[in-house]
């Protein structure tokens, strides 16, 4: 699979100086952590889960969630099992080109059983999702996980989830940090990214943020994402993979920051475009996803299929990040130095801005490098209409 892989060769040649790279569920790790871009969440209850999960393959999804935890009843999880169970043998039958798939539990028990039900079609399965991580809990998800993964002879990978009232609260967000940090550093390998539960945040507080504000302006969720990344979304070899926060709005409610889009080769009518933003609402991502590039997050939780190419085509790196990425990482740069950019509009500073270069270089071979006037409007436009 790739990224825009749903588009055709020739209009990806169009609109990509470099194009994404090709990977599978057996690609190095820190690639997949890079690749995993919008991650769609689906109920386990799905009656139709394979015809979905094939479906949104087919339109640019590459990362997807089965959730068995808050998107279900809980009177619904057995039935939610072995519905699970049924669709990916039916999955494994058709032998068919999927995302990779995950699936959220909530007890660590569930791990093993599961994989046990699942038989030979555990291989369709890149990992699961450990909700309300602590270290004492998420050592016992772990432990789960590298048991089932032994049984099963199949790699599979934890995406912790960082939403507990301990992480939140000021008086034991340091100590409940520092717990999180052992054990996802005592099971590194099986980590693929860290994921945030910001909606049990506002939960704690009674809180939800209105479609035209972002997570960073509810201050109490910045300030915790903040610590998270201090601390666990360092560039010196430590960190992992942080992914953004879930947009829960999916339909047009009151906006307050209308796109300007220009024309695109890449459709008839930039109108047509226009209308597909404000149907589905989609100012406030759009900021949310600048911000949380800004703040060192990569990809995001997603509950709407129309969430997912506003994200990857935010995340293809521009001709001109990916010019100044190059100029910074030249060998003869080793010993430092500034220098101006090649578009004469900035300073690069060679040390500095060595970790930037290095994160902006591996998310251009996941998700590309655009032409020098190629933008997003271009990028999601193309994703439309494919």
């Amino acid at each position: 699979m790739r990224h825009f892989g749903h588009i055709s060769p020739a209009v990806r040649e169009a609109l990509f100086f470099r194009e994404p790279c090709e990977f599978d569920a057996g690609s190095p790790s820190p690639m997949l952590s890079a690749a995993l871009g919008a991650t769609l969440y689906s109920p386990a209850t799905r009656p139709r889960l394979a015809d979905d999960v094939i479906k949104q393959r087919g339109q640019g999804v590459v990362s997807m969630v089965l959730c068995l935890e808050d998107s279900i009843d809980d009177a619904e999880v057995v039935g939610a099992e072995a519905n699970l169970v049924r669709q990916f043998a039916d999955i494994d039958a058709r032998d068919a080109d999927v995302p990779l798939l995950f699936i959220r539990v909530r007890e660590p028990e569930q791990i093993s059983d599961l994989v046990r039900r699942l038989g030979s079609s555990v291989r369709r399965l890149s990992g699961f999702v450990l909700p309300k991580f602590t270290e004492e809990r998420g050592e016992l998800f772990l432990e789960a996980l590298t048991a089932a993964e032994a049984e099963s002879g199949h790699r599979l990978f934890a995406m912790p989830v960082l939403e507990s009232p301990e992480l939140l609260h000021l008086e034991t967000r340091g100590e409940t940090l520092q717990g999180i940090a052992r054990t996802v550093d005592k099971y590194r390998e099986r980590i693929l990214a860290l994921r945030l539960g910001v909606t049990d945040f506002c939960s704690a507080y009674g809180l939800r943020r209105a479609p035209d504000m972002t997570a960073y302006d509810v201050q109490i969720v910045g300030a915790v994402i903040g610590d998270v990344v201090n601390v666990l979304g360092r560039s010196d070899g430590t960190g992992f993979t942080i992914t953004g926060p879930v947009w829960e709005y999916f339909r047009l409610q009151e906006r307050m920051f209308k796109p300007q889009l220009r024309r695109s080769p890449f459709m008839g009518q930039a109108e047509e475009l226009r209308t597909t933003l404000i149907e589905h609402d989609l100012d406030g991502l759009l900021r949310e996803i600048e911000l949380d590039r800004a703040n060192g997050l990569l990809g995001k939780t997603c509950i709407h299929p129309s969430h997912v190419l506003p994200v990857h085509a935010l995340s293809v790196v521009s001709h001109e990040e990916y010019s100044d990425a190059q100029d910074i990482l030249r060998p003869e740069r080793g010993g430092g130095g500034v220098l101006r950019s090649a578009y004469t509009n900035k300073m690069n500073e060679v040390k500095p801005h060595r970790a930037w270069a290095e994160r902006t270089l591996q998310r251009a071979e996941v998700f590309g490098v655009a032409r020098e006037d190629v933008g997003f409007v271009e990028l999601l436009a193309a994703g439309v209409t494919a």
